[in-house]
């Protein structure tokens, strides 16, 4: 079985002494898993975290873990390296597909999404809001879309100042008022994404990465 995308290498771990098992997060399959031979020892194309490049995935059978042939196009997380927080962003995000996302299953608009925040990472001037953005679409992946248009209770479109923490839809300050100790203050932020996160982690029997939680520290 050969299967050939466009990709983003998320995670590298070694396995002995030459090899080491890969992540690439595909923009046809989805996240796929596989050994990349002679990863540790390579002395060019070196596999790095963040590259961009043409995964070919082989294996006999469906259900093996199989073997990678990476080729490496652009390193997008050379530039973050000076960075902390910037790199801190791309590892959570990283973390955050490989731990929650299934493996083979597509998900073509999230990987375009995911390139464009890499590349806004890039841009030496800052990436504002760039990792934010980026969550918020992860939830919606997920299935947890935030709605910020109108009040989850009467349909109101102003004065939308609170989020509900059971719909992640907002809430007029009206509506909000018997319930503010239960209820989440906009604007939205990483500590109130996080806990959509968390309760995605629970309900998969998953831990919140350890390079999300980093975040919001």
């Amino acid at each position: 079985m050969k299967l050939e995308s466009a990709g983003i290498l998320i995670d590298l771990r070694p396995i002995g002494e030459r090899d080491a098992v890969a992540r690439v997060f595909t923009r046809d399959f989805g996240v796929m898993c596989g050994v990349m031979r002679a990863a540790q020892i390579a002395k060019k194309n070196i596999p790095l975290v963040g590259q961009v490049g043409i995964a070919t995935w082989n294996a006999r059978l469906d259900t093996q873990l199989g073997t990678f042939h990476w080729e490496a196009e652009k390193n997008l997380a050379a530039v973050l390296m000076i960075d902390g927080k910037k790199l801190a962003q791309m590892n959570s995000a990283f973390a955050l597909i490989s731990a929650l996302l299934p493996e083979r299953e597509g998900y073509s608009s999230l990987y375009d999404e995911t390139l464009e925040f890499l590349h806004e990472l890039s841009v030496p001037s800052g990436a504002g809001d760039a990792y934010l953005r980026w969550e918020i679409n992860f939830l919606r992946e997920l299935g947890y879309a935030l709605d910020l248009s109108r009040c989850a209770s009467c349909g109101e479109s102003e004065n939308l100042n609170y989020l509900s923490p059971r719909t992640g839809r907002a809430v007029c300050d009206n509506c909000a008022a018997p319930y503010l100790d239960k209820v989440y203050k906009l604007p939205l932020n990483p500590d109130i994404t996080m806990r959509f996160i968390s309760h995605v982690c629970e309900s998969q029997g998953v831990d919140v990465p350890i390079a999300r939680r980093i975040l919001i520290k």
